[in-house]
This record gives C-alpha cells, sequence and structure tokens, in this order.
C-alpha cells in the first residue's frame, strides 16, 4: 500500500479490500506511525531553508519579504490536503519571480500594497485557471513547452534573475520596470564608485557559503549557513547601518490583502495568469512525475493540476503570490528522509512560530544575502549542459530555444514564450507540410524494404513502385502526396504498373486530402497503374469508409504489411 498511496488516483478501497476514509488526504493515505519521526525531522531540515528561500524570492519578485512566508506556509497546508505527491515542496520560486514583476508592475505603479493585492489576484487567477483546467482534463495542454522552449526561457529567466539581483549584491539603489533597466541605472553608480563595499562582501561570501556546501553535497544547506553567517556579521560587526538589512516582519499570521483590486485589474492580469499556469503546471507536473516514478508510483496529471490550483488561490486569498514547486526544498525535503506531506506541514508550522515568536531576527539579515540565494537559485535553473546537447542533435529545435531565450530575455518572460511556442507550432507545420518521402527497395539479406536513399544496394520489385509518406495526410500536403507519386512513378522503370503506398506513418486524413488521394487514384487509373496501401492503420481505414471510400478502395486495396502486398502482386502476375 505504501507503493501506491497517494498517486492520484480516486479510488474508495485500498488494493487490500479495506475501504480508505474519504476525508483523509490523498497523500497521507496509508501512512504509518513510523513515518512521523522521519516526517518532523524532515520538516525542520526543510524550515531552515524555508524562511531566507521565501524572503529572498518575494524580494526578487519587488514584494514585501513577508510575502513570501505567507506564500510559503499557506501553498504547504493547501497541498498537504488536497495534494497527490507524497514528498513534493510547493512554495516561491526564483524563476516565477520576473513572471511577476513583469505582470505587476504595469498595474501597480510602485506602490508596494498594492503590488500586494495584485499579486494575490495573479495567484488567485491562477489557481482558478488550473482548477477549471483540470475539470476539463486539459494536462495536454502541457505539450506546447517543448524541451527546447523550456530549456531557452529557463536559461532566459536565470539571466534576467542575475541582472535583477545584481544591484541588491552591489548595494546599489536604482529604479526600473525591467532588471536590464536596473542594470543599466546600476552602471553609472559603479562606474562614481559608489558600490558598497561592505554589502558586495556579505552578498560575495553568502554566495559562496550556498554553492561550496551544494558542491560538496553537505546535508547542512548551505542557504541556512550563509545566513546565519551574514546576521551574526551584521549583529557583531554593527553593521546595520552600513548595509540595507531586511527588518523585522511584522508579527501576524497570514491574512488577505486583496483591498483595492477590481475588475479591470482581473481583465488586464488574465493574459499573465494563463502563461504563468502553464509554465507553473509544466515544471511542476515533471517534477511530480519524476518523484513518483522514483518510488514506483504515478501521480495523476489532473489531480496535480487540481491541488496545485488550490494551492496557488489559497496563497492569493492570504497575502502571498503565484508559487510553483520548488527543485531546491524538495530534494531537502526527500534527503532529509520525508516520508509523505506531514513534511512540509511541519516546515510550515516551524514557519508561523518563527513569525509570531522571533519576527525581530530578520532585522540583521542584510539584502545582499537575499540576493545571493536569488542568484544561486537562478544559476541551479540554468542548463548549459542541456543547451550543447541540443545544438548537436538539432539545429531546427536549437532555433526555437534560441527564440525562446532571446525572446525571454529581449520581449519579457510572457512575450517571449508566447514567441517561441508560435515559431514551435510553424516549425511542426513546416515539418508536417513538407514531410520525409522515400522509395523502399529490397535489400538483400536484410528483412523488409527499406530507404532506397541509405541503401543505394538495393533492388526494384519488378512492375512495382514501392513509396512512404512520413506525415499524416491533411489540406497542406495532401497535393503533395500527389506530386511526390507522379514524379516517382515518372522515373520508375518501364513496366511499373502498381503502386504500393507504404502507409504506416500516416496516422490521419482529411477530407482535403481525401479529394486529393481520390484524384491521384483517377490519375494512375487513367494511365493503368494500380494504387494499394500497406500497413495502413485502422482507424485512417475506417476514415476513408465513413467517407464514402468503400466503392473505391476496397478491401482488396489494403494489405497487413508491405511483404504482403509484394507477395500478392508477385502471385497475380504468375498467374496472369
Amino acid at each position: 500500500m505504501a507503493s501506491t498511496a497517494g498517486m492520484g488516483h480516486d479510488r474508495s478501497m485500498s488494493r487490500s479490500g479495506k475501504p480508505q476514509s474519504w476525508w483523509i488526504p490523498p497523500a497521507l493515505r496509508g501512512y504509518k506511525a513510523g513515518w512521523l519521526r522521519h516526517d518532523a525531522v524532515a520538516g525542520a531540515a526543510l524550515f531552515a531553508v524555508l524562511v531566507p528561500a521565501g524572503m529572498a524570492y518575494a524580494q526578487a519578485a519587488g514584494l514585501p519579504p513577508v510575502t513570501g512566508l505567507y506564500a510559503t506556509v499557506v501553498p504547504l497546508i493547501a497541498y498537504a490536503i488536497v495534494g497527490p505527491s507524497r514528498v513534493l515542496v510547493l512554495g516561491p520560486d526564483s524563476a516565477l519571480a520576473p513572471m511577476i514583476v513583469a505582470a505587476l508592475i504595469p498595474l501597480a505603479a510602485a506602490d508596494e500594497q498594492r503590488s500586494v493585492a495584485l499579486a494575490g489576484l495573479l495567484a488567485i487567477l491562477i489557481g482558478a485557471i488550473m482548477l477549471i483546467g483540470s475539470a476539463l482534463r486539459l494536462g495536454i495542454v502541457t505539450g506546447l513547452l517543448s524541451k527546447p522552449i523550456r530549456l531557452g526561457y529557463l536559461n532566459g529567466i536565470a539571466l534576467l534573475v542575475v541582472a535583477s539581483q545584481l544591484p541588491v549584491l552591489l548595494g546599489i539603489s536604482v529604479d526600473g520596470d525591467t532588471p536590464w533597466d536596473k542594470l543599466l541605472a546600476a552602471v553609472p553608480k559603479v562606474l562614481d564608485g559608489e558600490t558598497n563595499l561592505t554589502a558586495l562582501l556579505l552578498g560575495l561570501a553568502s554566495l559562496a557559503l550556498i554553492l561550496v556546501p551544494r558542491w560538496l553535497k553537505w546535508k547542512v544547506p548551505g542557504v541556512l549557513i550563509a545566513v546565519v553567517v551574514s546576521c551574526l556579521a551584521v549583529g557583531l560587526l554593527g553593521l546595520r547601518d552600513s548595509v540595507k538589512v531586511t527588518g523585522a516582519l511584522p508579527q501576524g499570521l497570514p491574512s488577505p490583502a486583496l483591498g483595492g483590486i477590481g475588475w479591470a485589474d482581473v481583465l488586464a492580469l488574465l493574459p499573465a495568469a494563463a502563461g504563468i499556469a502553464l509554465i507553473v503546471f509544466v515544471d511542476t507536473g515533471t517534477l511530480s512525475q519524476s518523484l513518483a516514478a522514483a518510488r514506483n508510483g504515478k501521480v495523476s496529471g489532473n489531480h496535480e493540476m487540481a491541488a496545485l490550483g488550490a494551492a496557488n488561490a489559497a496563497s492569493g486569498l492570504f497575502g502571498g503570490f503565484p508559487i510553483s514547486a520548488s527543485t531546491s526544498r524538495t530534494p531537502v525535503a526527500v534527503d532529509s528522509g520525508s516520508k509523505s506531506q506531514l513534511t512540509g506541514v511541519v516546515g510550515a508550522l516551524l514557519v508561523l512560530a518563527f513569525m509570531l515568536a522571533a519576527p525581530g531576527v530578520t532585522e540583521f539579515l542584510p539584502a545582499a544575502t537575499l540576493a545571493a540565494i536569488v542568484i544561486a537559485a537562478a544559476a541551479g535553473i540554468a542548463d548549459p549542459a542541456g543547451v550543447r546537447r541540443l545544438v548537436s542533435m538539432s539545429r531546427s529545435e536549437s532555433l526555437v530555444m534560441l527564440a525562446a531565450f532571446l525572446g525571454v530575455t529581449i520581449l519579457g518572460v510572457l512575450p517571449g514564450i508566447v514567441v517561441a511556442v508560435g515559431l514551435a507550432i510553424l516549425d511542426f507545420l513546416r515539418r508536417a507540410w513538407d514531410p520525409y518521402r522515400a522509395e523502399l527497395v529490397d535489400v538483400p539479406g536484410v528483412p523488409g524494404y527499406h530507404d532506397v536513399t541509405r541503401h543505394p544496394e538495393g533492388e526494384r520489385i519488378p512492375g512495382l513502385l514501392i513509396l512512404r509518406f512520413d506525415a499524416p495526410l491533411f489540406f497542406g500536403n495532401g497535393a503533395l502526396l500527389g506530386s511526390f507519386v507522379r514524379d516517382e512513378l515518372d522515373d520508375a522503370p518501364p513496366g511499373t504498373d502498381r503502386v504500393v503506398l507504404a502507409a504506416e506513418p500516416v496516422t490521419g486524413i482529411d477530407t482535403t486530402a481525401l479529394d486529393e488521394l481520390v484524384e491521384l487514384d483517377e490519375w494512375l487509373e487513367r494511365h493503368g497503374v494500380d494504387l494499394v496501401f500497406a500497413e495502413m492503420k485502422g482507424p485512417v481505414k475506417d476514415r476513408l469508409l465513413r467517407y464514402g471510400m468503400g466503392a473505391r478502395f476496397s478491401p482488396a486495396h489494403f494489405y497487413p504489411t508491405t511483404s504482403e502486398a509484394v507477395r500478392a502482386y508477385q502471385r497475380e502476375k504468375r498467374q496472369a
């Protein structure tokens, strides 16, 4: 039971036949008492990174640091109630920060309170879109973000995040709507010697304390070490007046902060909410499925989408902002022995206790350390090795990746992804419009029939022309098939009187392509050539029958394999 609980399937009975109580959260069904100690220890370890990470990603999103804690606590509890994954950790994410900034800046007008309200509204809209998508079973839309697009936008986002945090790392206060505006505004100040060397040293030291333990695979999170050391340095060396610090957190629990928003804001944020929802679900779904597979389980994509939507909506309702699965905090929980979502609940309760009992601790936390945390996270989402591998494999997909990267870094995250998706669709249409096609020949000693361009030593079957067309037939390529067959027939040896279309790659046909196929068959008939099909899939044959082609393309026109079509032709010739 332990290996299948929390797999995202709605079942009222366990495999052992015992009824499962509907009120038990999916990820906690089959819970064992012996797991409690593991979850408590893992929750404590998780707490060590939840506070600094939440505050850092809020800062990166242009929001008060406390909202990052609200966006940490509420989603963890919400997901523990409805989420299908046993060990997935949700929360603020560095990759979302540039998207949140891009969505809020045009509407917030540098008003912090309004920014918080709009961020909450954005999270609620994302949650609503995901819940509707789950109800409509739209998990398939994640296919829009292919690997080249994801590589491009993740590396682009990593660059944007680093650019946005460099001024903070340098201890320079700048204004700007985009990361590039802020970076460009910081350059003259750096040249004029306005860099705060104390802040820079704290930031670089924090960055080293985060990355070195990561490279050495220490069990103690480097983020915790960096936060403790930087706070002690500020406090013991009296640096509060020398560097910008986070300041004490407001004492209290997460609460609604949606004042001052209206329907105009809803309409303005909807496009951004839809784009972010797609990205959030793709990243979360990928991580969730990977974790489930590692434990010999499976997570329902639609269930995951609903749970993620509920967590985002809850975050927005209680003063938080959009969240996603965390690729940095989830491994902390897993490596610390997490067994269930109680790990996240323990971590959330410890964060709440911190906010109520010790909010003043952050008075000594330098902003440069938070910037270092965000920069380290950005370095983690960049994937230069994946870029090199894709470039070596596919030129066209590399161009899509480059378009996503340039679009994200130049146009902005959401417009850049829209451009990249559009290019990916155009590339797909180009491949379908002009698919690979080949003449097949018999290669002595090799079973089957093979592409003549790869096997020039192959032999044609006398009287037969065997052709393959590697795409579904639709309005864009139906005429191309006809031209291909006619051209190949012109070059075929004299006496060729039958064309065999190896139709296994033809997975569909529309009415326009069917008309083109009929015209081709009529043309071949006038020239004394038969057209038959081999290996055509059942659904395509069924569609031909539905289109009323049973009279023209009788069962005698179809063969289960190309070899059978060849043998049938040779039998006919021997009997003639």
